[in-house]
C-alpha cells in the first residue's frame, strides 16, 4: 500500500518510538510525511514528532478521546479518500492498545498497515551504551508491567515470579507502584543490582539515574517521577570483562571455517 508517492487511503499505525524524530524508521517517516491526516497521542507523543507533517495536514491530538471517538474520524476520513496516520508511543508491539483499533477497523472494513517503532527499552540501552545479552551472566529480556488501573497482569506473570529469572528486566508503567515493585525485585535480585530509571527517553528534557535496586523508590519519589518513565533492571549494567565466541578466532562456522 505505501510504495507510490501518493499514500493509498487507509489508516496507517505507526511507532513513533521513544520520542526523538530521528528514531522513527525511514518508512514511517516516509509515511508521516505524505498523511493527510495525523492522530497522535499527545500525552505520550511529543510534539517534535509531527516536525515533518505536511503543512495542511490535519493534526488531531487524542489524548483526551475515547476509542468510540476515534475509530469513527479514522473511519470517517478515509472513507473520504484520505490517508491517515495513528501514531502510538514505542513499537506497536507493547502496551499500544492496537489490539482493539484493528478489530474496530477490520470491522468496519477500513484498510490498515502497521509499521513497528523503536521501544523504549532499546533506546535506554543504547543511551547507557550497554548490551542487555552478556555471555555467561544474562541471555534473557523480560518487558513487562506492573498492574495499573487500567490493565491487571495475569497472575502467572506477576514481578515476583518474573524476577526469579534475575535476567535484563525492563518494567514499564510502575512509577506509581514503585515501593511494592521494588519489594517484589528484591525478593530474587540482589540489591545491588544496578537499575536504570529512564524518564522520557528519546524527549528533549530526557534523563537517567542509575542506582542499586533498594535505592529505585528512593530516586523515583525524589525526582516526583509518576509517568513515562522506564525502569531497566539487568546484571549486564555493570558487566565487568565479557567476550562472546562469536567472532573468536578459534570459533569456526559456515562463513569462517578452519
Amino acid at each position: 500500500m505505501t510504495n507510490s508517492t501518493t499514500l493509498t487511503p487507509a489508516v496507517y499505525i505507526l511507532g513513533a518510538g521513544p520520542g526523538d524524530p530521528e528514531l522513527l524508521t525511514l518508512k514511517a517517516d516516509r509515511i508521516l510525511r505524505q498523511a493527510n491526516v495525523v492522530l497522535y497521542a499527545d500525552s505520550l507523543v511529543p510534539r517534535q514528532m509531527l516536525q515533518a507533517v505536511r503543512a495542511d495536514a490535519e493534526c488531531i491530538p487524542t489524548g483526551n478521546k475515547t476509542l468510540e471517538e476515534i475509530v469513527p474520524l479514522m473511519c470517517d476520513r478515509v472513507r473520504a479518500g484520505q490517508s491517515v496516520v495513528r501514531l502510538h508511543s514505542g513499537d506497536l508491539t507493547l502496551y499500544s492498545a492496537i489490539h482493539e483499533q484493528m478489530r474496530c477497523l477490520a470491522a468496519a472494513e477500513i484498510p490498515f498497515e502497521l509499521v513497528p517503532g523503536i521501544s523504549a527499552f532499546q533506546a535506554a540501552a543504547a543511551k547507557l551504551n550497554s548490551e542487555l545479552t552478556i555471555p555467561e551472566l544474562v541471555q534473557t529480556i523480560i518487558l513487562t508491567r506492573v498492574s495499573g488501573q487500567a490493565s491487571q497482569v495475569p497472575a502467572a506473570e506477576e514481578l515476583a515470579t518474573l524476577a526469579a529469572h534475575r535476567a535484563s528486566l525492563c518494567l514499564y508503567l510502575a512509577a506509581r507502584h514503585v515501593e511494592k515493585a521494588q519489594a517484589d525485585l528484591l525478593m530474587h535480585y540482589p540489591a545491588e543490582t544496578p537499575v536504570a530509571i529512564c524518564f522520557r527517553i528519546g524527549w528533549p528534557d530526557e534523563k537517567i539515574w542509575v542506582v542499586p535496586l533498594n535505592q529505585m523508590a528512593a530516586v523515583t519519589q525524589r525526582e516526583q517521577l509518576i509517568r513515562t518513565t522506564m525502569y531497566l533492571i539487568s546484571p549486564a549494567l555493570a558487566a565487568g570483562e565479557a567476550r562472546s565466541q562469536l567472532y573468536h578466532p578459534q570459533h569456526t562456522h559456515l562463513f569462517r571455517p578452519h
